[in-house]
């Protein structure tokens, strides 16, 4: 037998080939548009929180307008308003009393205190003075005076004639 000995030209090939890499989808791991990625997040959890608040305000807003709806409250709004009317219109009686004037040596004077606040007031004939004091916690935070003439609504007490 023969021994055939065949060389078989090497065929020698360039292999390229690069690094394998791995690149996560997710900004968070990437690093690539990362702080757009956290404002977003960002801006949804701020949504979420404010729409969250809006709806506990909503809902608080709801039950105070039943509140306010019921008939008793209806009622108590009703009484309280003409409460504070006849008081006013008892008061301005007070200090226009023509059929009982206030004069300089006989004033007519009056004092009411009105949820923690004073009202006096003192009509001497020529004017009428009107005090209000704002209190707080028994602080006096402001005074308010009002001086009014006597005839200058149209009314006289004695010699309106004379003058």
């Amino acid at each position: 037998m023969k021994n055939f000995l065949i060389l078989v030209p090497l065929l020698t090939y360039e292999l390229v080939a690069t690094e394998l890499v791995h690149k996560f989808g997710s900004p968070s791991f990437s690093g690539i548009n990362q702080s757009a990625h956290y404002l977003t997040i960002d801006e949804q959890e701020r949504t979420r929180k404010a729409e969250l608040a809006q709806k506990a305000q909503d809902a608080l807003d709801e039950a105070q307008r039943e509140a306010d709806n019921t008939t008793l409250a209806k009622f108590l709004r009703n009484l309280e308003s003409r409460i504070y009317s006849t008081l006013a219109k008892d008061i301005s009686e007070s200090l226009f009393d023509y059929n009982n004037p206030g004069t300089l040596e006989n004033p007519v004077t009056g004092e009411i205190w009105l949820e923690g606040n004073r009202i006096t007031w003192t009509n001497n004939g020529v004017s009428i003075t009107l005090v209000v004091e704002e209190w707080l916690d028994g602080v006096l935070i402001s005074t308010t005076t009002i001086e009014i003439p006597v005839g200058a609504f149209g009314g006289c007490f004695s010699d309106c004639a004379t003058g």
